[in-house]
């Protein structure tokens, strides 16, 4: 039987329009514990969340934000004020699936090892744009007890008081990371195959995605730097991926054209063969696989690049700033 009254919602946005009031009108139609989160919105979204009767807490726009202090601060919210059993996190571009949280918490309350559960999240407009459509390509991953999960998921509350919530210096990457903690404490991550929500992402221009990309490199980076080392090495190999593809092989191919102009351009031939080499892994996906595999391998140079503005960043003991894609 469905308990509602176990689970607060919180939802964290800013500007997302009439995104949010979907958001959560979703949230209300399944939950009565629903707080939202605003990060500095200059558009109605805190006066809409207000007239849905809905908790709104401000950020201090003082302090950085980030997406992880957001989470923090609603969760703090919700459990100051009510004994939950679970928080469910979702993002103000997103919209639940009717039956989810009664899904996902009947899996908590029989499952009583696992601290997260997440389900599929599923873009709103693939057909909208190349980089909506590889948003849903990547979000479709397997079911089962998995090493993390993304920002929209069911989390038990006991957990995540046990391990502090997230962690509010990063700006990307701040959910695998805490699941990384939680694992560490004992406790398991699991995807149920259900479909979760509905996300908007909204990418249109190339521009977007590639700030997308360089924003998932400095979170690489950053996870590596954190939990890089055994046993865990958390991130390091999608880290050193980027610098092979991006970094070591164009020098090697540089070498290779000074020995030689014919000698650089056969060394560059690696490019497509590796292409070829992706594009058999998304042959499900028909023709659509060459965009694909060929964005993957573009995406390893904006991935540098934010991983150098991690570096940089550390080096200078500077404070991270959001690497923001959206419009």
């Amino acid at each position: 039987m469905y308990q509602p009254e176990l689970i607060g919602v919180v939802a964290i946005g800013r500007n997302e329009g009439e995104r949010l009031i979907t958001c959560l009108r979703s949230a209300l139609d399944c939950c009565p514990n629903v707080v939202y989160v605003d990060s500095g919105s200059t558009d109605s979204s805190v006066a809409a969340a207000k007239r849905l009767g809905v908790n709104v807490v401000n950020l201090d726009m003082s302090m950085p934000f980030t997406a992880a202090r957001a989470r923090n601060a609603g969760a703090h919210a919700l459990l100051q004020h009510h004994d939950l059993q679970f928080i469910q996190f979702i993002d103000g571009d997103c919209e639940f699936f009717v039956d989810w949280l009664k899904q996902a918490e009947q899996y908590l309350l029989h499952n009583l090892s696992a601290a997260v559960v997440a389900g599929r999240l599923r873009e709103r407009h693939p057909e909208a744009s190349i980089y909506n459509r590889m948003c849903d390509i990547e979000w479709d991953t397997p079911a089962g007890d998995t090493k993390a999960c993304g920002g929209i998921m069911m989390m038990r509350s006991e957990a995540f008081k046990q391990v502090h919530g997230f962690n509010e210096s990063l700006i990307a990457g701040e959910e695998p990371e805490m699941c990384v903690r939680l694992r560490h404490a004992g406790w398991k991550i699991h995807r149920l195959a259900n479909d979760m929500a509905l996300h908007d992402a909204d990418m249109h221009h190339f521009s977007q995605w590639w700030k997308r990309s360089q924003r998932a490199g400095y979170a690489y980076a950053e996870g590596a730097s954190l939990h890089g080392a055994p046993p865990e090495r958390h991130w390091v190999k999608e880290r050193n991926r980027a610098w092979v593809w991006a970094l070591l092989i164009p020098l090697l191919c540089l070498i290779a054209a000074w020995i030689h102009p014919l000698l650089g351009l056969l060394a560059l031939g690696i490019y497509p063969l590796q292409i070829i080499r992706t594009a058999r892994h998304f042959a499900h996906l028909g023709s659509f696989k060459w965009k694909q595999a060929s964005f993957l391998m573009l995406g390893k140079f904006a991935e540098i690049i934010g991983q150098f503005k991690f570096y940089k960043n550390r080096l200078f003991s500077k404070q991270a700033r959001l690497i923001e894609h959206k419009r």
